[in-house]
């Protein structure tokens, strides 16, 4: 009589044990991973790039800064560790690309530059960036020939850590 109490008291302890076991083991593999973005290819993370794939970059629906430079010239090198640490900060939340473009020149057949360094600015939706009245940093904006649409938003010269974060903030990225 004694051992049918404790059988039909462990029993269904072990039954609830074995449950919360279940979901604690589905939620702790569901909440590492939930809000991160999985790529498709492990490049398109990568801070450094020697082509440029607009349209893989833009199906993260992440907002993406792709850095032209080079890795000999003096602004680029300024440069070099602020973007390695915005890429490695960032991601998940925003695409951070440097091209050494004259290493990979064709990298940039597509692209406004004119001056090293370049950076390249694209909304999460694909669009150009357009700089809130809060952003007063100097941007050129290029319009397609043909449609004379809005294509690209670039600024030419060095940007600090700071003033990147301050652009990413404005492209909607929260930290």
């Amino acid at each position: 009589m004694e051992k049918e109490k404790l059988v039909k008291i462990i029993i269904p302890v072990c039954i609830v044990l074995v449950v919360i076991g279940i979901w604690i083991f589905k939620n702790i593999d569901k909440g590492s991973s939930e809000g991160l973005i999985t790529p498709k290819n492990d490049g398109d993370f990568l801070l450094e790039a020697t082509s440029i794939d607009l349209e893989a970059l833009t199906s993260y629906d992440l907002p993406i800064i792709i850095d032209f430079g080079a890795d000999s010239c003096i602004p680029c090198k300024e440069m070099a560790p602020v973007l390695k640490k915005l890429n490695t900060d960032m991601q998940g939340k925003a695409i951070i690309k440097f091209v050494d473009v004259w290493k990979n020149r064709a990298a940039a057949n597509d692209f406004p530059i004119q001056v090293i360094p370049t950076q390249v600015f694209i909304n999460a939706d694909g669009t150009p960036y357009v700089p809130s009245d809060n952003i007063k940093f100097q941007f050129k904006f290029y319009d397609y020939k043909e449609t004379k649409k809005h294509a690209f938003t670039v600024h030419q010269g060095g940007l600090t850590e700071e003033q990147m974060r301050a652009i990413l903030a404005d492209m909607g990225v929260t930290e």
